[in-house]
């Protein structure tokens, strides 16, 4: 079998696998945010945080909830790096310095998991079990919660609220993402991730040196950080790691996991709007999204024409050989498509123009199919731009779901969709600019340009992925992009919570002729064509400065 064909296949087989999963997943987690009891668990948790999950919130309640516990988050995780040195099980590691213990903090909570640290290096057991892992869960929980409200401005009417922040962050712990990775841990366990905790170990003599490896619990981390689109890996290599991701079966297993839960959202909001259709047209723009890159990937990476190449059956520099070229291209689409930012391969490795289409999937905003939640408020907030956009064509009020977008509506969405793409243009701009951060590029010219459009790239849109080459552990970078990782996560949410706020302040308009029908394949051409055009505009000079010319020049 040819490696074309075998990625091919590998394609075939996931997307079969989501959609086997699309129909019951999506279905349950509707259930799961409408339903009106309380697990005796949730119960307990709710009485331990003082909450009362039944009292309904107005969107800047809500929002409160998100900051004030995001807020705790980051503190507490920055606490226990800074304290790792005098806790139990930290293999001898000191504490992690003030700089990195922010970034990495910022990076956990804000879904991100960017790393700028070794972690088989750097991390003891109680800072990756307690801290990071356990931000694994809820800061994906965070995202679900913010998505579903927003859901919830569509469907209610006149009074404003979008349920309990409260009840929704503890269900999507209890109810979604912990069943899921326990699952999903078991099969990676049966597949070789190791899944203890053992001490510093010598695994061999390598060219006269010894090679120290140490255990974890990298089965159950490496589920959650799949399943909630986390991606922060255990052990430096990430996803490459053989501890990690020992076979071809565990990594398409991974990209499965990482992919299921934001596109079965979709069917989530199609059945609490009272329209699947809906929920099927938005999820026909991210599959069309996402098997375009896909497919774009793969030729760039499999198209060669030097002999060394052709005999490698493509661009393997930086690759895995148990992986091959057509599952890394596979992994790196879904992982920059997603907030995962989890890697297989190194794409700094990848051809000029392989590199720019990890960079654009995350350029696009993460929404197709997204983030844990985030993926889902995303691309409902382009589907607002798009309607507005078809409104402004015909000379009519623009209507989504039966709710107006009027000024308001379009205002708060265009504040959603300009503030990623300022924080990464200036703090890129800026780092450019000054005289020390260029020092961190490994390379020079248009490659060393896209390492660091790439790092804040990453970094304000919540991928966490890595361009590799550049030297992020310097005040500069821990500093800056940990500043991009919080405001890329919580100012869109302040413009995600008040629209909506505002769509659930409204009153239902009835549907007539003139109504543009959402559901429809017409509408679903008209969003793909409205997110690149959007995306194209933003970032073209950017990317012209180093993945396009990277890529014409070879």
């Amino acid at each position: 079998m040819g490696p074309v064909l075998a990625g091919v296949l590998q394609l075939v087989a996931l997307i079969a696998a989501l959609a086997l999963a699309y129909i019951p997943l999506g279905t349950y987690m509707a259930r799961v945010y409408s339903s009106d009891r309380h697990w005796r668990v949730e119960r307990w948790i709710y009485k331990g945080i003082g909450a009362n999950p039944d009292t309904e919130m107005r969107w800047p309640a809500y929002l409160r909830g998100v900051l004030a516990f995001s807020v705790v988050s980051v503190l507490f995780l920055f606490l226990l790096q800074r304290i790792q040195g005098l806790l139990p099980g930290s293999l001898g590691f000191s504490s992690i310095s003030p700089a990195q213990a922010f970034n990495t903090a910022a990076s956990f909570v804000t879904n991100t998991n960017w790393q700028s640290y070794y972690g088989e290096q750097a991390m003891g057991h109680v800072v990756q079990t307690a801290g990071l892992a356990v931000q694994n869960f809820v800061s994906a929980a965070v995202g679900m919660a913010v998505a579903v409200a927003l859901v919830r401005g569509f469907v209610r009417s006149r009074g404003g609220e979008l349920g309990n922040f409260w009840s929704d962050l503890v269900r999507g712990v209890t109810r979604i993402l912990l069943p899921g990775a326990a699952i999903a841990a078991v099969v990676l366990v049966a597949c070789g991730v190791i899944q203890n905790f053992s001490g510093i170990h010598e695994v061999g003599q390598f060219m006269g040196g010894s090679q120290q490896w140490h255990g974890g619990g990298v089965a159950s981390q490496e589920a959650i950080k799949e399943f909630g689109t986390n991606g922060g890996g255990y052990f430096n290599a990430n996803s490459a790691h053989p501890l990690e991701n020992p076979t071809p079966f565990t990594n398409l297993f991974e990209i499965f996991l990482l992919l299921v839960i934001p596109f079965s959202l979709t069917r989530t909001f199609g059945v609490m709007v009272g329209s699947v259709k809906q929920g099927y047209a938005i999820l026909s723009t991210m599959a069309t999204i996402w098997v375009g890159f896909v497919a774009l990937m793969m030729w760039t990476e499999f198209a060669h024409h030097e002999g060394a190449l052709q005999i490698a059956g493509g661009a393997m520099e930086g690759k895995e050989v148990r992986f091959g070229v057509g599952s890394s291209s596979i992994f790196a689409v879904s992982t920059t498509l997603t907030s995962t930012g989890a890697v297989d391969s190194f794409h700094s490795s990848f051809t000029g123009l392989g590199g720019g289409i990890t960079m654009l999937g995350m350029m696009l905003g993460e929404i197709a199919p997204g983030g844990v939640g985030s993926g889902l408020y995303g691309m409902l907030i382009m589907a607002v731009i798009a309607v507005f956009i078809a409104g402004l064509m015909v000379g009519r009020t623009p209507e989504y779901l039966g709710k107006k977008i009027g000024t308001r509506e379009i205002k708060l969405a265009a504040c959603y969709i300009l503030i990623t793409p300022a924080l990464v243009l200036v703090f890129t701009a800026a780092s450019m600019a000054l005289p020390t951060p260029p020092h961190s590029m490994l390379n020079s010219g248009a490659h060393g340009f896209s390492e660091v459009l790439y790092a804040f790239t990453s970094a304000s849109n919540n991928n966490g992925s890595a361009f590799a080459g550049l030297n992020a552990n310097t005040a500069w970078y821990n500093t800056m992009t940990g500043l991009a990782m919080l405001l890329g996560r919580f100012l869109p949410m302040v413009f995600v919570l008040g629209l909506a706020g505002s769509l659930a302040e409204q009153k239902p308009v009835p549907v007539t002729a003139g109504t543009l029908r959402t559901e429809k394949p017409l509408f679903t051409g008209l969003l793909v064509g409205a997110i690149l055009i959007i995306t194209g505009l933003t970032y073209f000079p950017a990317l012209a400065l180093g993945p396009l010319a990277e890529g014409l020049a070879a």
